[in-house]
């Protein structure tokens, strides 16, 4: 039996859009409006999980890392006392931000992971940040 790809409401919207039917597309067109109005304001505001995250990256930022030196996030969960799931995304939640980068770096035993520091300023004059 083949797997049919569900339409989304958008793409529906979209179809109705390109009909010959005036009143069907104008509806269509003032849906998706409201649609990207939604949207729009969704992302404008932090979520929950980044609210609740902003107290532990400020932490992570003014106590546990350095500019020269790589810390993992398992290095940083043991600081902190939190999962090494819940430091990771803490991690890449301030990278996202800006606040922290990232680079792949060895460690002894464990291969290559991903180390995390506070951005070097000398980097970002020469451009070798990530």
């Amino acid at each position: 039996m083949e797997k049919k790809e569900a339409m989304t409401k958008r793409e529906f919207l979209e179809v109705v859009m390109g009909l010959e039917h005036p009143e069907a597309a104008e509806f269509a067109a003032k849906e998706l409006e409201k649609m990207d109005r939604a949207l729009e304001k969704r992302r404008s505001k932090p979520s929950k999980a980044q609210i609740a995250n902003a107290p532990i990256i400020q932490q992570i930022v003014s106590e546990i890392l350095e500019e020269k030196e790589f810390k993992t996030a398992s290095e940083v969960s043991e600081i902190l006392e939190i999962s090494v799931q819940k430091a990771s995304a803490v991690l890449r939640q301030a990278v996202s931000e800006g606040k922290v980068e990232v680079a792949d770096v060895k460690v002894k035993g464990k291969g290559t992971q991903k180390g995390y520091r506070l951005p070097n300023e000398e980097d970002e004059v020469v451009g070798l940040t990530e």
